[in-house]
């Protein structure tokens, strides 16, 4: 699918230099950049309501980039995120991710990789609006492609664009044992550079989100020493049937 550049694109960087760094690649690419040196500056911005991708540090003045990220992700499921840090500390990873980062880049990086992650991030929202009117029903849960909803018993469970493409990979995939490189390569789009607990924290975040107890997870089942896999009422109940 062909990503349309025209997008909104939000860097929210205090180091002047690398927010310039990052604007001219970005607008060498077409992308349309809003800037902001601080977190009260980028949530004033996100009010528009426009923005397509927000480019994220987390050491800021005032607010740091995790609580401006669990502002935003309050507000705008939809909207991408992707989180920069200068440390490389597992950690700052995943409690990124746990505020409902799409995705991190650990400073020093390559522009160009940061665009591809940004394209790539725009591509898995695209195809969540994607123009049909289809619905996949899979009881209790339904996913409407027109509106990018997903529900549980007809209520409705707000999910990041990623957290929505890893449930329609796994409800369209039903029995299917996915490992989690297969996962980043399907949901990711490009040959990931980093470790695979990326996986793992969107794995843990939307059992919490699915599950009765998240701890004992029923849907989303661990295949231990390949990765997960979707278990399907429907399979349940045609094991009880034999």
């Amino acid at each position: 699918m062909k990503v349309d550049l025209k997008r909104k694109i939000l860097i929210v960087e205090d180091e002047e230099p690398i927010r310039k760094l990052i604007k001219i690649n970005l607008e060498r690419e077409k992308f349309i950049v809003t800037e902001a040196e601080t977190g009260e500056k980028a949530l004033e911005i996100a009010q528009t309501g426009d923005i397509d991708v927000v480019i994220l540090d987390i050491m800021l003045p005032g607010i740091d980039g995790f609580e401006v990220c669990k502002k935003l992700r309050n507000k705008f499921s939809t909207i991408g995120i992707i989180m920069l840090t200068a440390k490389s500390q597992d950690v700052d990873k995943i409690m990124g991710l746990e505020y409902g980062t799409d995705d991190y880049m650990v400073k020093p990086f390559n522009p160009m990789e940061l665009i591809l992650r940004i394209k790539s991030l725009l591509r898995r929202m695209d195809s969540a609006k994607e123009d049909n009117k289809d619905v996949i029903v899979d009881d209790p849960f339904k996913i409407d492609k027109y509106s990018r909803k997903f529900y549980k018993n007809n209520k409705h469970i707000e999910l990041t664009p990623t957290e929505y493409s890893i449930m329609k990979l796994f409800i369209e995939n039903p029995g299917k044992a996915f490992s989690r490189d297969e996962i980043l390569n399907l949901i990711w789009g490009y040959d990931f550079i980093g470790d695979t607990k990326i996986v793992d924290v969107n794995i843990r975040r939307l059992r919490s989100k699915i599950e009765t107890d998240s701890k004992n997870p029923y849907y989303i089942e661990t295949v231990w020493g390949v990765g997960y896999r979707w278990r399907s009422e429907k399979e349940h109940a045609g094991e009880h049937n034999e």
